[in-house]
Parts: structure tokens; C-alpha cells; sequence
């Protein structure tokens, strides 16, 4: 009998977790007969009484078991956390916000089954979004699968199945700043897909407002990509063509019509403003980059655990006196 556990970060959802868990528990039932099967749900420093009731249903239901993280250290670093203490023969991450259908991980399971190491969630539509997040987001994953490695699947979110051998080679990569799916993408394992509709979310509010996502998006982008470090040479040769026409230009008016050219300020300053903007945003990519090195080599931890609730194995809940970070 295979063991698979379900992951869900919690963010602040104490008002809709009832609601989630009763959905999840209702799939351990489905998939009991074949499967020993559980939830583990990642308080990720909620301000509500999420971890209360995280703790009263781990009391109810003994396939139900919570961490809370000692402050909130972002999504990906929940998701992290649960996919290095799940020690199963599959793991899925879901979303407790009810957008993503927890019915659908039967059908995961059984592509699982069938020998496949990586199902993806895919949205079948994003009507419950607004048109600016769709299309921003279509873009975003366009310009990522033209300049990354190993970019997602459009339409895929961290709604998946991984098997054993694949969170052990996702847990062994090093970095910090993580963006897990386009990590899972890296890793190169052809993913099979599970297609669903995007639900609106039951309760709560969103976590990941504009500023967030633009974050998300550059975690993206820096991990998967030096396309931005090449940017300086595209704007060098940009920047430069016009003016260098401006100087032929005049050279021709000078030696072929003897026009005595007076040096203009407007072309000094448009060229100033150009080469300056140029140099300012070519600065930000390599502090972006430079940022990234920084982080990464103080070498902290992605997550701390404060505590936990629930019937867990000691071979699972690795006390963060071990620093678990350190198989990173």
C-alpha cells in the first residue's frame, strides 16, 4: 500500500479551512481502499485563528496534521517545507482556498498510477479572474517559456503530484529563493496533466495582491533565466543606433552640402536621457542578480517550524534544531 500526502499552505484561511479539510478528507476516503493517505496542512504565520483550526481538525481526524511556521516566509517556502517533510511514495500541493478542486486529486493519483512521476493541475479557463490577471499572466508565461529553463505550463500553478524520486531531486536543489514550479519544470520529468475549472474562491481574500505576484513573477524570471543580464547589450546597441544616424547624418550635410551644423541641446539631452535611463535599468537587473547572490549565500533558512499537532511520524517532523535546511 503506496503512501501519498496531500500539502496545503494556510495563509490567514481560518474562516474557510472547515470547508477544505471536510473536501480533502472526503478524497482520503476515496483513495483509503488502495492508499494510505493524509493531509498536512502549513500554517504559514496566520494572524487568524487558522492554526486553531488546523489543530482541531488533526484532533478529529487522525490523517489530519498541521505545522505552523514561526512567522510567515511566503508560499513557495510552505510549499517547500511540507515537500521536505513529507516522507511519502507521492506528494500533492494544493492551494486551501477551494479554487483549486480537491476532487481532482483522484484522477492525479490514477495518472500516478499509471507511471507517471509529475501530474500538473492545468486550468481549463481563468473565467473567475479578471481580464488584466489573465492576461498578464498569459504574457508572463510566454515571455518565460522563450527565455527560461524549464518554464511551467501555462495555465499551471502549484497544484501537483510529484512522486517520491522527484521531491527527492527537487529537495536536493540549493536555493533559497524558490519558484517551485518552474524548479519542477527544470527538473525535466514529462509531466502528465489533470485539466479542471478554476472555481472563485469560497472565503477569505486573495494572498497574492499585485505585489506579490510582480514578486512571484521576478522569482520567476531571475531563476529560470540570464536573458535579463543580456538586456544591457540590446539596449547598448539600441540606444546607440539612433545617434550614431545623427552623426552620419551630419557628416553627410557638412561634406556634401557644406552645411555648418550648430550643436543642438535638444539632441544632448535626448541622448543623455537615453544613455542614463539605459545605464538606471541595467543597474536594477544586476541588483536584482546581485541581490539574489546575497541571500543565497548567508545561507538562512527557508522556514522555521514553531510547532506541531497531529499523529506524525518523528522520521517526518525534522526539528528545525536539526537545521532541515541543510539538505538543501
Amino acid at each position: 500500500m503506496a503512501s501519498i500526502i496531500i500539502v496545503a499552505p494556510v495563509m490567514n484561511e481560518g474562516s474557510g479551512l472547515p470547508q477544505f479539510v471536510s473536501e480533502v478528507t472526503a478524497v482520503l476516503d476515496a483513495l483509503g481502499p488502495r492508499h494510505r493517505a493524509s493531509l498536512l496542512l502549513v500554517d504559514d504565520g496566520s494572524t487568524d485563528d487558522s492554526w486553531k483550526a488546523i489543530c482541531t481538525a488533526s484532533a478529529r481526524d487522525p490523517r489530519v496534521s498541521g505545522l505552523r511556521l514561526s512567522r510567515n516566509f511566503g508560499h513557495q517556502a510552505a510549499l517547500t517545507c511540507g515537500y521536505e517533510l513529507a516522507d511519502a511514495d507521492a506528494v500533492v500541493t494544493i492551494d486551501s482556498d477551494l479554487q483549486d478542486p480537491p476532487s481532482a486529486i483522484v484522477e492525479m493519483v490514477r495518472l500516478w498510477e499509471r507511471g507517471a512521476a509529475v501530474v500538473l493541475g492545468v486550468r481549463r479557463n481563468r473565467v473567475v479572474d479578471s481580464w488584466p490577471k489573465r492576461w498578464s499572466a498569459a504574457l508572463y508565461y510566454r515571455v518565460l517559456r522563450l527565455v527560461g529553463e524549464g518554464a511551467p505550463a501555462e495555465q499551471s500553478g502549484d497544484f501537483r503530484l510529484l512522486d517520491r524520486r522527484v521531491v527527492r531531486e527537487l529537495n536536493s536543489l540549493p536555493e533559497r529563493h524558490r519558484y517551485i514550479r518552474g524548479l519542477v519544470g527544470w527538473l525535466g520529468f514529462t509531466p502528465a496533466v489533470v485539466e479542471f475549472d478554476r472555481q472563485s474562491r469560497r472565503s477569505g481574500v486573495t494572498k497574492y495582491p499585485l505585489g506579490r505576484m510582480m514578486r512571484l513573477a521576478v522569482d520567476g524570471l531571475v531563476s529560470l533565466s540570464f536573458v535579463p543580464l543580456r538586456v544591457a547589450y540590446i539596449l547598448a546597441c539600441a540606444s546607440a543606433v539612433p545617434f550614431l544616424l545623427y552623426l552620419v547624418y551630419n557628416v553627410v550635410l557638412h561634406v556634401a552640402f557644406g552645411v555648418q551644423m550648430v550643436p543642438g541641446w535638444s539632441s544632448l539631452i535626448l541622448a543623455i536621457t537615453a544613455f542614463g535611463a539605459a545605464n538606471l535599468l541595467v543597474l536594477g537587473i544586476l541588483g536584482e542578480y546581485v541581490g539574489r547572490i546575497y541571500s543565497e549565500v548567508k545561507r538562512r533558512p527557508v522556514f522555521v517550524i514553531a510547532e506541531s499537532c497531529g499523529q506524525r511520524s518523528p522520521q517526518a517532523i525534522r526539528h528545525d534544531d536539526e537545521h532541515a535546511r541543510e539538505s538543501l
